[in-house]
């Protein structure tokens, strides 16, 4: 058998223009099958001989030279390699048609395995694989709703990107910026194109977002590609020319001890399920956990006088048991439901009925105090009642904040609360009033 490469068209010297098309053939006894490739040359530059370019051809570059003569020696090896006694010349140009479009013969399970999987996918990927608590999940796979929605809008809206999608290496510091602008106003597109929504529904009617919710969801996507550039499945860096500012928070507030003893002896004799939720905040008050670790405890939590439990936020990193011993308050809260039905320490309703029984609980008892707040939307001071702001996450502020006021250690606060050490977060937990500042400058007497 022998395979050999061959141009039928010829040119007058001095054509330097025309192009021939490579024809392959195989010989094999009476055998003699032909079939025509992609590749094509000028006649005048052919080589029988070689099967290639001439040695010494002007004009044409190196490059071309080597990259026609790998083609036909490629295609001379394929053909010596599958090549079967009972083949015929369609056998030929499939086998060549092939060399030229391997995608067209490819099953779909191989073009899925080589396909470029989307950034939506990825972000899919990242969030099944990247340790992340089921809390932090459930932000992320908001951020990756925001992200698709805005696919779903750059299609609707704009011209010539109907078949647009978001590719992980071909995002730039301007697509961020357009992303932060629909993200931002998305509460005005959701009553323009209610189509999207009905696309990729959301739980919630869209609200406007303020400076710190954008922020944290422009440090959710920069951790996302952060993901990507470790494990390389890019090596594009779109936030580095797109710096990410620190949230602003305004000075914390939380309610003192005396207004903490106050909610607990108002009188609730009249709506006695407010009173249980009531004994729930100041028991939270008393411990300082967040509000889904409040809702996990049960009545084996309590061991030794204290309340024992891992915090959400570090069950999947480093776990860290957080022991906080109970004081006569708290253990009175406990001994006043122990024999409450099921296994909860407390009967504690829904984290969102729960936050709108404490501002309920805040008016009963008469805490009309203003206090200083950033809006978050606006990122503008303003004043606000203290039982209109009223919420699960103010007895965690009033239990940190207390405690720091008394000792002034972050770290031995920090372990009540648990914080991690050094954690900047903490700051947001605690302020430095006058009355700490002046006990600091008496220190230099």
């Amino acid at each position: 058998m022998k395979v050999s490469a061959f141009i039928r068209k010829t040119a007058s010297k001095n054509n330097t223009d025309t192009l021939a098309t490579i024809y392959f053939r195989v010989r094999d006894g009476k055998k003699d099958i032909k079939a025509a490739s992609e590749l094509t040359i000028n006649p005048n530059h052919w080589s029988s001989e070689k099967q290639g370019y001439k040695d010494r051809v002007a004009l044409v570059s190196d490059e071309k030279k080597k990259k026609l003569n790998s083609g036909v020696q490629d295609i001379l090896s394929l053909i010596d390699r599958e090549y079967t006694p009972d083949v015929d010349s369609e056998w030929l140009a499939v086998l060549i048609d092939k060399y030229h479009h391997p995608q067209r013969y490819k099953k779909q399970a191989e073009l899925d395995a080589v396909r470029k999987p989307t950034l939506l996918e990825l972000f899919d990927e990242f969030l099944e694989k990247h340790k992340l608590s089921e809390v932090r999940k459930k932000n992320y796979r908001v951020v990756r709703r925001g992200l698709e929605r805005y696919q779903v809008f750059v299609r609707m809206t704009r011209r010539g990107q109907k078949d647009f999608g978001l590719d992980v290496d071909e995002v730039t510091p301007d697509t961020l910026r357009d992303i932060w602008d629909f993200f931002e106003n998305e509460y005005r597109y959701y009553e323009l194109y209610p189509e999207i929504y009905e696309i990729v529904p959301e739980f919630r009617t869209p609200h406007p977002r303020g400076k710190n919710t954008l922020l944290d969801c422009f440090s959710r996507i920069r951790t996302f590609f952060y993901w990507c550039r470790d494990n390389k499945r890019t090596a594009n860096t779109p936030f580095d020319d797109f710096p990410l500012e620190e949230c602003t928070y305004g000075t914390p507030y939380y309610i003192t001890i005396d207004e903490r003893n106050k909610i607990y002896r108002t009188n609730l004799s009249r709506h006695p399920q407010l009173a249980v939720q009531r004994d729930i905040f100041v028991f939270q008050c008393l411990i300082g956990c967040r509000v889904g670790d409040l809702l996990k405890l049960t009545k084996s939590s309590v061991i030794d006088g204290a309340v024992e439990y891992i915090p959400r936020k570090t069950k999947d990193g480093r776990p860290l048991t957080v022991r906080v011993p109970l004081n006569d308050t708290a253990l009175e809260i406990v001994e006043r439901y122990a024999d409450s039905p099921g296994d909860n320490l407390l009967p504690f309703i829904s984290e969102q009925k729960y936050n709108v029984a404490i501002k309920r609980i805040f008016k009963a008892a008469g805490l009309k105090r203003l206090v200083t707040v950033i809006n978050p939307t606006t990122r503008e001071e303003e004043k606000r009642v203290l039982y209109e702001i009223a919420s699960s996450h103010l007895a965690r502020r009033t239990f940190v904040g207390n405690l720091y006021k008394q000792v002034k250690d972050p770290n031995l606060v920090g372990a009540l609360s648990g914080h991690k050490e050094g954690s900047r977060a903490f700051a947001r937990y605690r302020a430095i009033d006058d009355e700490m500042k002046k006990e600091l400058v008496n220190l230099l007497k």
